[in-house]
């Protein structure tokens, strides 16, 4: 998601300052958006600077922002994408998540503070919700994560919501409650590759159509849906990026504000159809098995995207059928990932 959205930001003009520590990505994805963005004559490579390092170092974070400042150029705003995101893995190691994911967040927090940066984009989670039936869920919904991952979520959210509330100066938070992200760039130079075994449906689905793995897991077949397996909102990684770019522009012009945003399409699909999609799409067999149910997986999560389409005008232009082939297509030219 960091990657891509760093992509239309430099197309759209932006200086983009990257701090990863790559424990889950590669350094070759940012060599990436360099080729794409090459096709066009203004790109320089000085919009792209990147610090390897980790939001757990706290002084690390600090002597980026000197950096940066010291070539003349000031943090307008942060979109803050890092943290670690596996439901089973939280549930086992949940002090690792609460160090990364929340830790961090406070240390960037306070480094921000420090060099007078009050614009600030977080990546949150729709598994902050609870979980009702079949209704679609609002930002005004009840909060009630089932899981340390998404405990994390909920933590980082209280922590902007009593800064915002106790600051005597303004402050620009908006905090973007994700729900499934899939796809890839449509160049096919782009795309999802997670270091060890993914844990997410969508490369899942890939690696078993590619023969890496010989079957894919389907964690239920009694859930109360039409075909028996869990719902959800698939949302392409480039609307994503686009909703990150258009909520900083939106939130840097006003004053003060702090705001929660769904940002999914508002529609719903069971892990079977995605499956039949992508086969269908693709030309291609994905054989499954059913499995039990994992411990923290829950029914139907869909989200109610009425602020996002009203309020920033953030209106989701990719079909499941994008986002299926726009994945495979990054798979079959990148075999080996990056």
């Amino acid at each position: 998601i960091g990657t891509h959205t760093c992509l239309l930001l430099i197309e759209k003009g932006y200086k983009v300052n990257v701090i990863d520590s790559f424990v889950n990505s590669s350094p070759k994805a940012l060599e990436r958006i360099k080729k794409i963005c090459e096709r066009d004559k203004n790109f320089s490579n000085s919009n792209l600077n990147i610090f390897n390092g980790d939001l757990r170092n706290k002084d690390f974070i600090r002597n980026v922002f000197s950096k940066i400042e010291k070539n003349q150029q000031s943090i307008d705003g942060v979109i803050h994408f890092a943290g670690l995101k596996a439901v089973a893995e939280s549930i086992k190691k949940p002090l690792l998540y609460w160090e990364n994911n929340v830790l961090g967040t406070i240390n960037l927090l306070n480094i921000m503070e420090e060099f007078d940066c009050n614009t600030l984009v977080f990546s949150s989670s729709a598994s902050i919700y609870a979980q009702k039936g079949k209704e679609l869920l609002k930002e005004n919904s009840e909060l009630k994560p089932t899981h340390p991952y998404g405990n994390s979520k909920f933590s980082i959210e209280l922590i902007l919501k009593d800064i915002f509330e106790g600051s005597k100066i303004e402050r620009k938070f908006a905090s973007l409650r994700y729900f499934n992200p899939i796809g890839a760039h449509s160049s096919g130079l782009l795309g999802e590759n997670p270091i060890g075994t993914p844990n997410n449906i969508f490369p899942l689905i890939i690696n078993t159509a590619c023969g890496i793995q010989r079957e894919l897991k389907i964690y239920g077949d009694d859930w109360p849906t039409n075909d028996g397996t869990p719902i959800r909102d698939y949302i392409h990684v480039m609307d994503l990026a686009e909703a990150h770019i258009n909520v900083l522009e939106n939130i840097t012009n006003h004053k003060s504000i702090f705001v929660n945003l769904n940002i999914g399409t508002g529609k719903g699909t069971s892990v079977l159809k995605l499956i039949n999609i992508f086969e269908k799409v693709n030309n291609i067999k994905v054989p499954y098995v059913f499995a039990k149910r994992r411990p923290g997986d829950v029914c139907h999560v869909v989200a109610d995207n009425t602020f996002m389409n009203t309020k920033f005008k953030i209106i989701p232009k990719m079909s499941i059928e994008d986002m299926c082939r726009d994945g495979w297509k990054w798979r079959k030219l990148n075999p080996n990932g990056y």
